[in-house]
């Protein structure tokens, strides 16, 4: 009896992304056919979905305070809520990553990081990867319709700026700033699904979520920097060069200074004004160590927000019990 072929590890290794960790549950437990839809949603790198995920927890952390403080607040509607922006988080940043990378797939093949990726790499077909983005864009719908007819209005509102955004490096040097525009949308959401509308503090919130997005993501592009300089991608990272940490510090106090803004309007109790502080440490040490030249530290670096947003949040939620 003849045994079945085995897979080499050489074949093994190709069929992943340079820039993924090899390690990941989705070379573990999803079958081999489906790695290129699981890389093309970076399912196997949960970083972009969290720091998706976080300004939705923000917000719908600081409604509830603020729902706390009129005696309105139903801990059951914000649990759910939480679990809502979960799931359209990774659906969104997944079809959001599956729309860039087919815009891009003539770029990325000339950039070293990202030439294994299934499109340029011809893992998988461009109708394949078409009808995966319609099957995570369908994910998020049903995710969506679960909110008030406000939040839903204010859902698809996002998606111009989320179709823009991949042309962004084409046309100006802040593709960064486009970025912010669609991974802080939910820093609105969660507000607008616990009250239907929108008022001062969510806006605030929004646009500090905007300065974050731009500082973290300057850091991850400067992975990038001489790959794109002979491609002419544009970037934060290339605009900024040398004076990148001056910069860090404008857009991090931008979002410290937005933030605690947010915070003193809505009157919340200390602990959100303690976790935001030690959320404001934790970037200044971004601030302080990092090498611009040391792409695998700006990666760690770029990774480490998502402990920022996490710290944000808990302040949030402990100074509802405060």
């Amino acid at each position: 009896m003849s045994e079945a072929p085995q897979t080499t590890e050489t074949e093994t290794e190709t069929a992943r992304v340079a820039d993924a960790p090899s390690g990941n549950w989705v070379y573990r437990v999803l079958p081999r056919a489906l790695w290129p839809h699981a890389q093309l949603a970076r399912w196997d790198r949960p970083i972009g979905w969290q720091l998706l995920m976080w300004p939705c927890f923000w917000s719908a952390g600081l409604a509830a305070n603020v729902a706390s403080q009129a005696g309105l607040w139903a801990p059951a509607t914000t649990l759910w809520h939480l679990v809502l922006f979960i799931t359209g988080a990774i659906a969104m940043r997944g079809a959001g990553c599956t729309w860039n990378d087919l815009v891009d797939f003539k770029i990325d093949a000339m950039v070293a990081r990202t030439r294994s990726r299934p499109l340029p790499s011809g893992r998988i077909s461009r109708r394949a990867a078409i009808a995966f983005l319609f099957v995570q864009a369908l994910v998020g719908l049903l995710v969506l319709v679960q909110f008030n007819g406000f939040s839903i209005a204010l859902g698809i509102a996002s998606l111009g700026v989320v179709a823009i955004y991949p042309f962004a490096k084409r046309f100006t040097d802040w593709p960064q700033f486009f970025l912010g525009l669609a991974f802080s949308w939910g820093a609105l959401m969660g507000w607008a699904a616990m009250f239907g509308s929108l008022s001062l503090p969510p806006l605030l919130l929004y646009a500090g979520a905007i300065a974050w997005t731009i500082g973290y993501d300057t850091i991850y592009a400067h992975q990038d920097k001489e790959d794109d300089a002979l491609v002419g991608v544009r970037s934060t990272a290339r605009l900024f060069g040398a004076n990148t940490k001056v910069w860090l510090v404008a857009f991090y106090g931008l979002f410290a200074a937005l933030a605690l803004s947010a915070f003193l309007l809505t009157a919340v109790a200390w602990p959100a004004y303690a976790g935001l502080a030690l959320a404001i440490v934790l970037l200044g040490w971004q601030i302080r160590v990092i090498d611009i030249d040391d792409a695998d530290q700006c990666l760690a670096l770029f990774k480490a927000n998502s402990h920022v947003g996490l710290i944000v949040f808990l302040g949030l939620i402990t100074a509802l019990l405060a």
